[in-house]
Protein backbone atom coordinates (compact mmCIF):
# COMPACT_ATOMS: atom_id res chain seq x y z
CA UNK A 1 0.00 0.00 0.00
CA UNK A 2 0.96 3.46 -0.67
CA UNK A 3 0.75 4.51 2.99
CA UNK A 4 1.88 3.08 6.36
CA UNK A 5 -1.16 4.81 8.78
CA UNK A 6 -4.30 7.09 8.18
CA UNK A 7 -3.93 10.68 9.25
CA UNK A 8 -6.20 9.95 12.19
CA UNK A 9 -4.81 6.73 13.45
CA UNK A 10 -0.75 8.33 15.16
CA UNK A 11 -0.65 8.91 18.80
CA UNK A 12 2.32 9.46 21.30
CA UNK A 13 3.27 5.41 21.24
CA UNK A 14 4.32 5.93 17.35
CA UNK A 15 6.87 7.96 18.53
CA UNK A 16 10.23 7.41 16.48
CA UNK A 17 8.79 5.48 14.09
CA UNK A 18 8.98 6.53 10.17
CA UNK A 19 5.53 6.45 8.51
CA UNK A 20 4.32 7.44 5.13
CA UNK A 21 1.15 9.15 4.76
CA UNK A 22 -1.41 9.94 2.09
CA UNK A 23 -4.33 12.22 2.00
CA UNK A 24 -5.59 16.21 0.92
CA UNK A 25 -4.31 18.65 1.46
CA UNK A 26 -6.17 20.78 3.83
CA UNK A 27 -3.36 24.15 4.63
CA UNK A 28 -0.38 24.82 3.96
CA UNK A 29 1.61 27.20 6.37
CA UNK A 30 5.25 28.35 5.49
CA UNK A 31 7.00 29.96 8.75
CA UNK A 32 10.54 31.44 8.11
CA UNK A 33 11.24 28.54 6.30
CA UNK A 34 9.57 25.85 7.89
CA UNK A 35 6.42 24.54 6.14
CA UNK A 36 3.80 22.99 8.09
CA UNK A 37 0.63 20.92 6.17
CA UNK A 38 -2.21 19.84 7.86
CA UNK A 39 -2.95 16.37 5.87
CA UNK A 40 -6.72 15.02 5.79
CA UNK A 41 -8.06 11.77 4.79
CA UNK A 42 -11.56 10.52 6.41
CA UNK A 43 -9.63 9.04 9.45
CA UNK A 44 -8.87 12.75 10.57
CA UNK A 45 -6.12 15.06 10.26
CA UNK A 46 -1.87 14.98 10.82
CA UNK A 47 0.69 17.46 10.71
CA UNK A 48 3.54 17.11 8.35
CA UNK A 49 6.28 19.72 9.23
CA UNK A 50 8.70 20.20 6.28
CA UNK A 51 12.07 21.75 8.05
CA UNK A 52 15.39 23.21 6.56
CA UNK A 53 16.83 19.89 7.07
CA UNK A 54 14.50 18.37 4.45
CA UNK A 55 15.80 17.48 1.14
CA UNK A 56 15.45 20.58 -1.70
CA UNK A 57 13.18 18.95 -3.62
CA UNK A 58 10.87 18.00 -0.55
CA UNK A 59 11.06 21.57 0.22
CA UNK A 60 10.74 22.81 -3.05
CA UNK A 61 7.22 20.49 -3.09
CA UNK A 62 6.12 21.76 -0.31
CA UNK A 63 6.07 25.16 -1.37
CA UNK A 64 4.43 24.40 -4.33
CA UNK A 65 1.80 22.40 -2.53
CA UNK A 66 -1.77 23.77 -2.53
CA UNK A 67 -5.57 23.20 -1.06
CA UNK A 68 -6.72 19.96 -1.66
CA UNK A 69 -3.39 18.25 -3.33
CA UNK A 70 -3.34 14.91 -2.97
CA UNK A 71 0.06 14.03 -1.36
CA UNK A 72 2.27 11.46 -0.03
CA UNK A 73 4.14 12.44 3.17
CA UNK A 74 7.07 10.10 4.89
CA UNK A 75 9.03 10.68 7.90
CA UNK A 76 9.42 10.03 11.60
CA UNK A 77 6.85 10.71 14.60
CA UNK A 78 7.98 13.41 16.36
CA UNK A 79 6.40 14.74 19.66
CA UNK A 80 5.15 18.78 19.02
CA UNK A 81 7.24 21.31 20.99
CA UNK A 82 5.66 22.41 24.58
CA UNK A 83 3.10 24.52 24.12
CA UNK A 84 1.90 23.72 20.16
CA UNK A 85 -0.25 21.11 20.76
CA UNK A 86 -3.88 20.99 19.68
CA UNK A 87 -6.23 19.05 22.24
CA UNK A 88 -9.08 19.54 19.64
CA UNK A 89 -7.33 16.75 17.53
CA UNK A 90 -6.83 13.28 18.20
CA UNK A 91 -3.47 13.85 16.77
CA UNK A 92 -2.27 16.86 18.14
CA UNK A 93 0.55 15.52 20.17
CA UNK A 94 2.28 14.31 17.17
CA UNK A 95 3.80 15.46 13.93
CA UNK A 96 5.88 13.75 11.19
CA UNK A 97 9.19 15.60 10.58
CA UNK A 98 8.80 14.83 6.75
CA UNK A 99 11.54 13.55 4.58
CA UNK A 100 10.19 12.84 1.78
CA UNK A 101 7.03 14.14 -0.18
CA UNK A 102 5.61 13.48 -3.55
CA UNK A 103 2.46 15.36 -5.02
CA UNK A 104 -0.05 12.29 -6.20
CA UNK A 105 -2.50 15.13 -7.93
CA UNK A 106 -2.24 18.61 -8.28
CA UNK A 107 -6.21 19.83 -7.96
CA UNK A 108 -6.89 23.25 -9.55
CA UNK A 109 -8.80 25.64 -7.10
CA UNK A 110 -11.77 24.22 -5.67
CA UNK A 111 -15.44 26.27 -5.62
CA UNK A 112 -15.18 25.97 -1.91
CA UNK A 113 -12.61 24.85 0.94
CA UNK A 114 -13.70 21.36 2.82
CA UNK A 115 -12.40 22.41 5.64
CA UNK A 116 -13.24 26.16 5.82
CA UNK A 117 -15.96 27.49 8.52
CA UNK A 118 -17.83 29.34 6.61
CA UNK A 119 -19.33 27.43 3.83
CA UNK A 120 -20.96 28.12 0.33
CA UNK A 121 -25.29 27.94 -0.12
CA UNK A 122 -26.52 24.15 -0.56
CA UNK A 123 -26.98 24.87 -4.49
CA UNK A 124 -22.81 25.22 -4.43
CA UNK A 125 -22.36 22.20 -2.21
CA UNK A 126 -24.71 19.94 -4.15
CA UNK A 127 -23.45 21.36 -7.12
CA UNK A 128 -19.49 20.16 -5.94
CA UNK A 129 -21.11 17.20 -3.94
CA UNK A 130 -17.37 15.41 -4.10
CA UNK A 131 -15.62 18.38 -2.19
CA UNK A 132 -18.93 18.83 0.32
CA UNK A 133 -18.22 14.76 1.03
CA UNK A 134 -14.83 15.40 1.95
CA UNK A 135 -15.54 17.41 5.06
CA UNK A 136 -15.58 16.16 8.22
CA UNK A 137 -19.13 16.87 9.17
CA UNK A 138 -20.83 14.98 6.12
CA UNK A 139 -18.49 12.41 6.28
CA UNK A 140 -19.44 11.39 10.01
CA UNK A 141 -22.90 11.65 9.20
CA UNK A 142 -22.35 8.83 6.63
CA UNK A 143 -20.49 6.98 9.20
CA UNK A 144 -23.10 7.74 11.21
CA UNK A 145 -25.46 5.93 8.74
CA UNK A 146 -23.12 3.19 8.49
CA UNK A 147 -23.31 2.52 12.09
CA UNK A 148 -26.72 2.45 12.34
CA UNK A 149 -27.41 0.26 9.19
CA UNK A 150 -25.20 -1.77 10.65
CA UNK A 151 -26.78 -2.12 14.15
CA UNK A 152 -30.15 -2.72 12.37
CA UNK A 153 -28.76 -5.70 10.21
CA UNK A 154 -27.19 -7.12 13.47
CA UNK A 155 -30.49 -6.92 15.83
CA UNK A 156 -31.96 -8.87 12.67
CA UNK A 157 -29.93 -11.14 12.07
CA UNK A 158 -29.88 -12.16 15.69
CA UNK A 159 -33.29 -12.76 15.56
CA UNK A 160 -33.32 -15.35 12.89
CA UNK A 161 -34.48 -12.43 10.13
CA UNK A 162 -33.70 -13.67 6.67
CA UNK A 163 -32.58 -10.71 4.42
CA UNK A 164 -34.17 -11.25 0.93
CA UNK A 165 -33.45 -8.80 -2.67
CA UNK A 166 -36.65 -8.16 -3.60
CA UNK A 167 -37.23 -6.70 -8.01
CA UNK A 168 -36.52 -2.90 -8.76
CA UNK A 169 -39.10 -3.25 -11.66
CA UNK A 170 -42.19 -4.37 -11.29
CA UNK A 171 -45.64 -3.31 -11.54
CA UNK A 172 -47.52 -0.24 -10.88
CA UNK A 173 -49.80 -0.50 -7.97
CA UNK A 174 -51.72 2.23 -5.89
CA UNK A 175 -49.75 3.04 -2.60
CA UNK A 176 -50.48 7.08 -2.67
CA UNK A 177 -47.88 8.22 -4.49
CA UNK A 178 -46.59 8.76 -8.11
CA UNK A 179 -44.69 5.83 -9.50
CA UNK A 180 -41.68 6.48 -11.49
CA UNK A 181 -42.21 4.62 -14.28
CA UNK A 182 -39.75 2.64 -16.91
CA UNK A 183 -40.85 1.68 -20.05
CA UNK A 184 -40.40 -1.74 -21.59
CA UNK A 185 -38.30 -2.05 -24.81
CA UNK A 186 -39.61 -5.32 -25.67
CA UNK A 187 -43.28 -4.76 -24.85
CA UNK A 188 -43.66 -1.12 -26.59
CA UNK A 189 -47.10 0.69 -24.37
CA UNK A 190 -45.97 -0.74 -20.99
CA UNK A 191 -43.95 0.24 -18.02
CA UNK A 192 -42.64 -1.50 -15.34
CA UNK A 193 -42.80 0.74 -11.96
CA UNK A 194 -39.69 1.61 -9.02
CA UNK A 195 -40.96 -0.01 -6.21
CA UNK A 196 -42.65 2.35 -3.47
CA UNK A 197 -41.66 -0.29 -1.26
CA UNK A 198 -41.06 -3.82 -1.67
CA UNK A 199 -44.84 -4.11 0.33
CA UNK A 200 -46.51 -7.25 -2.17
CA UNK A 201 -42.84 -9.16 -2.51
CA UNK A 202 -42.64 -9.54 1.62
CA UNK A 203 -46.34 -10.43 1.62
CA UNK A 204 -45.73 -13.23 -0.90
CA UNK A 205 -42.61 -14.34 0.84
CA UNK A 206 -44.47 -14.99 3.92
CA UNK A 207 -47.16 -16.97 1.84
CA UNK A 208 -43.73 -18.25 0.54
CA UNK A 209 -43.50 -19.49 4.43
CA UNK A 210 -39.83 -17.41 4.65
CA UNK A 211 -41.77 -16.62 8.29
CA UNK A 212 -38.87 -13.52 8.68
CA UNK A 213 -38.00 -11.35 6.26
CA UNK A 214 -35.61 -8.20 6.19
CA UNK A 215 -33.99 -6.01 3.52
CA UNK A 216 -32.86 -2.64 3.22
CA UNK A 217 -34.67 -1.83 0.06
CA UNK A 218 -34.52 1.63 -1.61
CA UNK A 219 -37.56 2.53 -3.22
CA UNK A 220 -39.03 5.70 -4.93
CA UNK A 221 -42.05 7.96 -4.94
CA UNK A 222 -42.66 10.94 -7.21
CA UNK A 223 -44.30 13.11 -4.93
CA UNK A 224 -43.74 17.03 -3.36
CA UNK A 225 -40.30 17.21 -1.53
CA UNK A 226 -39.27 19.03 1.71
CA UNK A 227 -36.56 18.87 4.16
CA UNK A 228 -36.84 14.85 5.20
CA UNK A 229 -38.47 13.86 1.70
CA UNK A 230 -36.25 12.56 -1.49
CA UNK A 231 -37.40 10.80 -4.40
CA UNK A 232 -35.39 7.83 -3.80
CA UNK A 233 -35.33 6.71 -0.56
CA UNK A 234 -33.95 3.69 1.54
CA UNK A 235 -36.17 1.68 4.41
CA UNK A 236 -35.22 -1.16 6.86
CA UNK A 237 -37.98 -3.83 5.54
CA UNK A 238 -39.24 -6.07 7.60
CA UNK A 239 -42.17 -8.79 7.78
CA UNK A 240 -43.04 -11.70 9.87
CA UNK A 241 -45.36 -14.67 10.24
CA UNK A 242 -48.21 -16.02 12.67
CA UNK A 243 -47.75 -12.61 14.54
CA UNK A 244 -50.00 -9.38 16.13
CA UNK A 245 -49.30 -6.20 16.17
CA UNK A 246 -47.58 -6.20 19.73
CA UNK A 247 -45.14 -8.72 18.07
CA UNK A 248 -43.94 -6.46 15.48
CA UNK A 249 -43.72 -3.18 17.77
CA UNK A 250 -42.06 -5.57 20.40
CA UNK A 251 -39.24 -5.96 17.73
CA UNK A 252 -39.09 -2.76 16.47
CA UNK A 253 -39.11 -1.13 20.27
CA UNK A 254 -35.87 -3.79 21.42
CA UNK A 255 -34.06 -1.93 17.92
CA UNK A 256 -34.93 1.53 19.49
CA UNK A 257 -33.17 1.09 22.54
CA UNK A 258 -30.00 -0.84 21.43
CA UNK A 259 -29.70 1.93 18.46
CA UNK A 260 -30.25 4.98 21.45
CA UNK A 261 -28.06 3.41 23.97
CA UNK A 262 -25.21 2.75 21.28
CA UNK A 263 -25.17 5.90 18.83
CA UNK A 264 -26.09 8.52 21.88
CA UNK A 265 -25.70 6.96 25.52
CA UNK A 266 -29.16 7.31 26.17
CA UNK A 267 -31.56 4.92 27.64
CA UNK A 268 -35.12 4.48 26.45
CA UNK A 269 -37.54 2.89 28.53
CA UNK A 270 -39.94 0.71 27.06
CA UNK A 271 -42.66 -0.09 26.75
CA UNK A 272 -43.07 2.81 23.97
CA UNK A 273 -46.06 5.02 24.84
CA UNK A 274 -49.07 4.32 22.40
CA UNK A 275 -51.44 7.36 21.32
CA UNK A 276 -54.55 6.91 19.32
CA UNK A 277 -54.75 8.33 15.91
CA UNK A 278 -57.84 10.11 17.66
CA UNK A 279 -56.06 11.50 20.61
CA UNK A 280 -52.87 12.59 18.65
CA UNK A 281 -55.72 14.56 16.07
CA UNK A 282 -57.35 15.92 19.07
CA UNK A 283 -54.64 16.65 21.37
CA UNK A 284 -51.84 18.13 18.98
CA UNK A 285 -53.53 18.23 15.57
CA UNK A 286 -51.27 15.83 13.66
CA UNK A 287 -50.79 12.78 13.44
CA UNK A 288 -46.74 12.24 14.57
CA UNK A 289 -46.74 14.72 17.22
CA UNK A 290 -43.49 15.74 18.94
CA UNK A 291 -43.82 14.78 22.90
CA UNK A 292 -41.45 17.05 24.14
CA UNK A 293 -43.57 19.73 24.95
CA UNK A 294 -46.83 20.50 25.76
CA UNK A 295 -49.02 22.69 23.97
CA UNK A 296 -51.67 20.88 23.96
CA UNK A 297 -54.91 22.00 22.23
CA UNK A 298 -57.65 22.58 23.76
CA UNK A 299 -61.73 22.63 22.37
CA UNK A 300 -63.10 25.89 22.84
CA UNK A 301 -66.16 24.62 20.75
CA UNK A 302 -68.77 24.08 23.44
CA UNK A 303 -67.36 27.29 25.46
CA UNK A 304 -68.25 29.60 22.42
CA UNK A 305 -71.08 28.14 20.93
CA UNK A 306 -73.21 30.98 22.73
CA UNK A 307 -70.62 33.71 21.07
CA UNK A 308 -72.02 36.52 18.98
CA UNK A 309 -68.29 36.87 17.79
CA UNK A 310 -68.90 36.05 13.65
CA UNK A 311 -65.47 34.04 13.36
CA UNK A 312 -66.77 31.70 16.03
CA UNK A 313 -70.65 32.32 15.63
CA UNK A 314 -70.11 31.23 11.66
CA UNK A 315 -67.64 27.97 12.48
CA UNK A 316 -69.90 26.22 14.92
CA UNK A 317 -73.12 26.87 12.61
CA UNK A 318 -71.01 25.29 9.79
CA UNK A 319 -70.19 21.82 11.86
CA UNK A 320 -66.70 23.42 12.61
CA UNK A 321 -64.44 23.38 15.50
CA UNK A 322 -63.42 26.23 17.77
CA UNK A 323 -59.86 24.95 19.02
CA UNK A 324 -56.54 26.82 20.72
CA UNK A 325 -53.23 26.50 22.68
CA UNK A 326 -52.13 28.48 25.82
CA UNK A 327 -48.88 29.67 25.49
CA UNK A 328 -48.23 30.08 29.21
CA UNK A 329 -46.01 33.29 30.27
CA UNK A 330 -46.04 34.51 26.44
CA UNK A 331 -48.21 37.72 26.43
CA UNK A 332 -44.92 40.10 26.67
CA UNK A 333 -43.05 38.36 24.68
CA UNK A 334 -45.04 38.63 21.93
CA UNK A 335 -45.02 41.98 19.84
CA UNK A 336 -47.85 43.03 17.69
CA UNK A 337 -45.53 42.37 14.88
CA UNK A 338 -44.82 38.74 16.15
CA UNK A 339 -48.17 38.04 16.15
CA UNK A 340 -48.97 38.80 12.76
CA UNK A 341 -46.54 36.57 11.86
CA UNK A 342 -47.82 33.93 13.43
CA UNK A 343 -51.53 34.87 12.06
CA UNK A 344 -49.52 34.37 8.26
CA UNK A 345 -48.17 31.49 9.12
CA UNK A 346 -51.52 29.87 10.25
CA UNK A 347 -53.35 31.26 6.68
CA UNK A 348 -50.18 29.44 5.26
CA UNK A 349 -51.83 26.59 6.71
CA UNK A 350 -54.97 27.36 5.65
CA UNK A 351 -57.31 28.67 8.04
CA UNK A 352 -58.91 31.92 7.27
CA UNK A 353 -56.97 34.05 9.67
CA UNK A 354 -56.08 33.72 13.73
CA UNK A 355 -57.64 34.68 16.69
CA UNK A 356 -55.28 35.83 19.33
CA UNK A 357 -56.28 37.16 23.21
CA UNK A 358 -53.56 38.02 26.05
CA UNK A 359 -54.82 37.85 29.91
CA UNK A 360 -54.21 41.17 31.33
CA UNK A 361 -53.03 41.36 35.40
CA UNK A 362 -56.94 41.89 35.92
CA UNK A 363 -57.62 38.29 34.25
CA UNK A 364 -59.63 40.33 31.07
CA UNK A 365 -58.77 39.48 27.52
CA UNK A 366 -57.23 41.77 25.59
CA UNK A 367 -56.45 41.91 21.60
CA UNK A 368 -58.17 43.08 18.39
CA UNK A 369 -61.21 40.65 19.09
CA UNK A 370 -61.39 40.59 22.98
CA UNK A 371 -64.39 42.90 22.91
CA UNK A 372 -66.69 41.28 20.81
CA UNK A 373 -66.08 37.69 22.88
CA UNK A 374 -68.98 39.18 25.68
CA UNK A 375 -68.08 38.26 29.57
CA UNK A 376 -69.55 34.99 29.26
CA UNK A 377 -67.92 33.50 26.45
CA UNK A 378 -64.61 35.24 27.58
CA UNK A 379 -64.47 33.69 30.96
CA UNK A 380 -65.74 30.31 29.28
CA UNK A 381 -62.43 30.73 27.21
CA UNK A 382 -60.37 31.56 30.48
CA UNK A 383 -61.25 28.99 32.66
CA UNK A 384 -61.23 26.03 29.55
CA UNK A 385 -57.66 27.22 29.05
CA UNK A 386 -57.06 27.55 32.61
CA UNK A 387 -55.08 31.20 31.73
CA UNK A 388 -53.17 33.08 33.83
CA UNK A 389 -52.14 36.58 33.75
CA UNK A 390 -49.55 37.30 31.34
CA UNK A 391 -50.75 34.25 29.27
CA UNK A 392 -51.20 34.11 25.26
CA UNK A 393 -53.78 32.53 23.54
CA UNK A 394 -54.05 31.50 20.03
CA UNK A 395 -57.36 30.29 18.62
CA UNK A 396 -58.52 29.03 15.26
CA UNK A 397 -62.07 28.85 13.99
CA UNK A 398 -62.31 26.55 10.93
CA UNK A 399 -63.17 23.08 10.03
CA UNK A 400 -61.66 20.10 12.12
CA UNK A 401 -58.78 19.71 10.02
CA UNK A 402 -57.93 22.98 9.37
CA UNK A 403 -58.04 23.82 12.92
CA UNK A 404 -55.41 20.88 13.14
CA UNK A 405 -52.58 22.36 10.50
CA UNK A 406 -52.99 25.61 12.02
CA UNK A 407 -52.23 24.42 15.68
CA UNK A 408 -49.94 22.09 14.68
CA UNK A 409 -48.25 24.79 12.37
CA UNK A 410 -47.99 27.26 15.50
CA UNK A 411 -47.41 25.02 18.27
CA UNK A 412 -44.33 23.26 16.28
CA UNK A 413 -43.06 26.28 15.46
CA UNK A 414 -43.87 28.02 19.60
CA UNK A 415 -41.79 24.60 20.92
CA UNK A 416 -38.69 25.52 18.95
CA UNK A 417 -38.82 29.00 19.36
CA UNK A 418 -39.40 29.64 23.11
CA UNK A 419 -36.72 26.49 23.73
CA UNK A 420 -39.47 24.36 25.17
CA UNK A 421 -37.29 21.22 25.05
CA UNK A 422 -34.12 19.79 25.13
CA UNK A 423 -33.20 20.09 21.08
CA UNK A 424 -31.20 16.99 22.31
CA UNK A 425 -33.23 14.98 23.55
CA UNK A 426 -35.32 11.75 22.43
CA UNK A 427 -38.78 11.54 23.20
CA UNK A 428 -40.01 7.97 21.16
CA UNK A 429 -43.80 7.07 21.01
CA UNK A 430 -46.68 4.81 18.64
CA UNK A 431 -49.54 6.47 17.21
CA UNK A 432 -51.84 3.51 16.87
CA UNK A 433 -55.53 2.87 15.15
CA UNK A 434 -55.44 4.65 12.56
CA UNK A 435 -58.76 5.35 10.15
CA UNK A 436 -58.59 2.21 7.52
CA UNK A 437 -60.15 5.22 5.00
CA UNK A 438 -59.98 8.73 4.10
CA UNK A 439 -62.16 10.78 1.46
CA UNK A 440 -59.56 11.49 -1.55
CA UNK A 441 -59.86 15.37 -1.78
CA UNK A 442 -60.52 15.51 -5.81
CA UNK A 443 -62.41 12.76 -6.50
CA UNK A 444 -64.43 12.15 -2.87
CA UNK A 445 -63.96 8.39 -3.32
CA UNK A 446 -62.58 6.56 -0.53
CA UNK A 447 -58.60 5.85 -0.41
CA UNK A 448 -56.91 3.81 2.22
CA UNK A 449 -54.77 5.69 4.62
CA UNK A 450 -52.06 3.20 4.57
CA UNK A 451 -52.27 1.06 1.60
CA UNK A 452 -54.95 -0.79 0.10
CA UNK A 453 -53.21 -4.26 1.99
CA UNK A 454 -54.13 -3.07 5.78
CA UNK A 455 -55.92 -5.57 8.09
CA UNK A 456 -59.08 -4.22 9.72
CA UNK A 457 -59.70 -3.69 13.25
CA UNK A 458 -61.13 -7.18 14.17
CA UNK A 459 -63.35 -5.35 15.97
CA UNK A 460 -64.17 -3.30 13.17
CA UNK A 461 -64.57 -5.65 10.07
CA UNK A 462 -67.81 -5.54 9.75
CA UNK A 463 -67.92 -1.80 9.29
CA UNK A 464 -66.31 -2.42 5.84
CA UNK A 465 -69.98 -2.73 4.68
CA UNK A 466 -71.97 -0.66 7.07
CA UNK A 467 -69.31 2.39 7.66
CA UNK A 468 -66.06 2.36 6.08
CA UNK A 469 -65.18 5.87 8.00
CA UNK A 470 -65.72 4.56 11.44
CA UNK A 471 -63.68 1.10 10.41
CA UNK A 472 -59.91 1.55 12.01
CA UNK A 473 -56.91 -0.20 10.77
CA UNK A 474 -53.78 -2.68 12.72
CA UNK A 475 -51.78 0.23 11.87
CA UNK A 476 -48.92 1.60 14.05
CA UNK A 477 -46.14 4.21 13.09
CA UNK A 478 -43.51 4.98 15.08
CA UNK A 479 -42.85 8.96 16.30
CA UNK A 480 -39.52 10.09 17.29
CA UNK A 481 -39.26 14.08 18.21
CA UNK A 482 -42.47 14.98 16.04
CA UNK A 483 -40.94 13.36 12.89
CA UNK A 484 -42.53 9.55 11.53
CA UNK A 485 -39.67 7.59 11.85
CA UNK A 486 -41.48 4.39 10.30
CA UNK A 487 -44.90 2.94 9.62
CA UNK A 488 -46.70 -0.75 9.19
CA UNK A 489 -49.86 -2.55 9.71
CA UNK A 490 -50.90 -6.43 10.24
CA UNK A 491 -51.89 -7.38 6.29
CA UNK A 492 -54.95 -8.96 5.32
CA UNK A 493 -54.44 -12.49 4.49
CA UNK A 494 -57.87 -14.06 3.12
CA UNK A 495 -59.05 -12.99 -0.55
CA UNK A 496 -62.92 -12.01 0.25
CA UNK A 497 -61.30 -9.11 2.71
CA UNK A 498 -58.88 -8.10 0.24
CA UNK A 499 -61.39 -8.37 -2.65
CA UNK A 500 -63.70 -6.48 -0.05
CA UNK A 501 -61.30 -3.58 0.22
CA UNK A 502 -60.38 -3.21 -3.32
CA UNK A 503 -64.28 -2.79 -4.09
CA UNK A 504 -64.26 0.24 -1.40
CA UNK A 505 -61.27 2.00 -2.54
CA UNK A 506 -63.30 1.85 -6.62
CA UNK A 507 -61.46 -1.05 -7.65
CA UNK A 508 -63.11 -3.37 -10.19
CA UNK A 509 -63.34 -7.40 -9.85
CA UNK A 510 -62.30 -7.01 -13.47
CA UNK A 511 -59.48 -4.59 -12.72
CA UNK A 512 -58.10 -6.29 -9.40
CA UNK A 513 -57.82 -9.45 -11.22
CA UNK A 514 -55.85 -8.09 -13.66
CA UNK A 515 -53.36 -5.92 -11.95
CA UNK A 516 -53.27 -8.08 -8.44
CA UNK A 517 -54.91 -11.17 -9.76
CA UNK A 518 -50.89 -12.80 -8.59
CA UNK A 519 -51.40 -11.78 -4.97
CA UNK A 520 -55.17 -12.87 -4.93
CA UNK A 521 -54.28 -16.36 -5.85
CA UNK A 522 -51.69 -16.20 -3.17
CA UNK A 523 -54.29 -15.19 -0.61
CA UNK A 524 -56.00 -18.36 -1.99
CA UNK A 525 -52.84 -21.16 -1.33
CA UNK A 526 -52.64 -21.13 2.82
CA UNK A 527 -51.20 -17.51 3.35
CA UNK A 528 -50.50 -17.40 7.03
CA UNK A 529 -51.69 -14.39 9.36
CA UNK A 530 -48.44 -11.58 8.66
CA UNK A 531 -47.46 -7.67 9.10
CA UNK A 532 -44.93 -5.80 9.63
CA UNK A 533 -43.08 -2.32 9.17
CA UNK A 534 -40.69 0.01 7.01
CA UNK A 535 -38.23 2.51 9.17
CA UNK A 536 -37.05 5.04 7.31
CA UNK A 537 -33.13 4.71 7.51
CA UNK A 538 -32.44 8.28 5.90
CA UNK A 539 -34.74 10.00 8.76
CA UNK A 540 -33.54 7.93 11.10
CA UNK A 541 -30.02 8.77 10.66
CA UNK A 542 -31.33 12.34 10.46
CA UNK A 543 -33.26 11.79 13.73
CA UNK A 544 -29.79 10.25 15.63
CA UNK A 545 -27.69 12.72 14.02
CA UNK A 546 -30.11 15.65 15.37
CA UNK A 547 -29.52 17.14 11.95
CA UNK A 548 -32.28 19.12 10.15
CA UNK A 549 -32.04 18.12 6.72
CA UNK A 550 -32.02 14.25 5.03
CA UNK A 551 -30.20 15.19 2.32
CA UNK A 552 -26.78 15.85 5.14
CA UNK A 553 -27.19 11.88 5.27
CA UNK A 554 -27.10 10.61 1.68
CA UNK A 555 -24.16 10.59 -0.18
CA UNK A 556 -25.93 12.38 -3.52
CA UNK A 557 -29.39 13.49 -2.74
CA UNK A 558 -31.54 15.38 -5.18
CA UNK A 559 -33.03 18.96 -4.82
CA UNK A 560 -36.56 19.61 -3.50
CA UNK A 561 -37.13 19.50 -7.61
CA UNK A 562 -36.14 15.94 -7.61
CA UNK A 563 -32.83 17.08 -9.69
CA UNK A 564 -29.36 16.13 -9.24
CA UNK A 565 -26.86 19.45 -9.58
CA UNK A 566 -23.97 17.51 -9.82
CA UNK A 567 -25.17 15.54 -12.59
CA UNK A 568 -27.49 17.58 -14.21
CA UNK A 569 -30.37 14.52 -13.70
CA UNK A 570 -32.74 14.73 -14.89
CA UNK A 571 -31.68 15.18 -18.33
CA UNK A 572 -32.61 14.60 -22.58
CA UNK A 573 -32.40 11.53 -23.97
CA UNK A 574 -31.37 10.53 -27.93
CA UNK A 575 -34.46 10.71 -30.23
CA UNK A 576 -32.78 7.04 -30.99
CA UNK A 577 -33.62 5.66 -27.88
CA UNK A 578 -37.42 6.95 -27.53
CA UNK A 579 -37.89 5.33 -30.59
CA UNK A 580 -36.54 1.98 -29.25
CA UNK A 581 -38.93 2.34 -26.13
CA UNK A 582 -41.66 3.23 -28.33
CA UNK A 583 -41.75 6.52 -26.24
CA UNK A 584 -42.80 9.85 -27.55
CA UNK A 585 -42.08 13.27 -25.23
CA UNK A 586 -44.73 16.06 -25.10
CA UNK A 587 -43.11 19.59 -23.50
CA UNK A 588 -46.18 21.15 -22.28
CA UNK A 589 -46.04 25.09 -22.94
CA UNK A 590 -44.40 27.45 -20.47
CA UNK A 591 -46.91 30.57 -21.26
CA UNK A 592 -50.77 30.52 -21.25
CA UNK A 593 -51.94 30.53 -25.00
CA UNK A 594 -48.46 29.22 -26.09
CA UNK A 595 -48.74 26.36 -28.79
CA UNK A 596 -47.75 22.45 -27.86
CA UNK A 597 -45.44 22.01 -30.50
CA UNK A 598 -42.50 20.78 -28.14
CA UNK A 599 -43.48 17.12 -29.50
CA UNK A 600 -40.76 14.23 -29.72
Amino acid sequence: MLRTHTCGELRSNHLEENVTLCGWVDRVRDHKGVIFIDLRDRWGKAQIVIGPDAPAEVMERARAARSEWVISATGRVGRRPEGTTNPKLLTGEIEVVCSDLEILNEADTPAFQPGAKELPGEEVRLKNRWLDLRRTDMQNNLLLRSRIVKIMRDHFDELGFIDVETPMLGRSTPEGARDYLVPSRLDHGAFFALPQSPQLYKQLLMIAGFDRYVQVAKCFRDEDLRADRQPEFTQLDVEMSFVDANDVTSVIEDLVVKTAKKILDVDISLPLPQLTWAECMDRYGHDAPDLRFGLEIIDLTEDTKESDFRVFKSAVESGGKVRGILVSGAAEKFSRKDLDVLTAMAVDAGAKGLVWLKLDAAGLWTGPVAKNLGSVVAENIRTALDAKPGDLALISADSFDVTCKTLHTLRKHLGKKLNMYDQSSMHVSWVVDFPMFARDEESGNWAAMHHPFTAPHPEDLEKLTSNPAECRAVAYDLVINGSEAGGGTIRIHDRATQQKVFELLGISHDHAQERFGFLLDALSSGAPPHGGIALGIDRWVMLFGQLDSIRDVIAFPKTQRASDLMTGAPGQVDTKQLAELGVRTIIPPKAAGETNSNVK
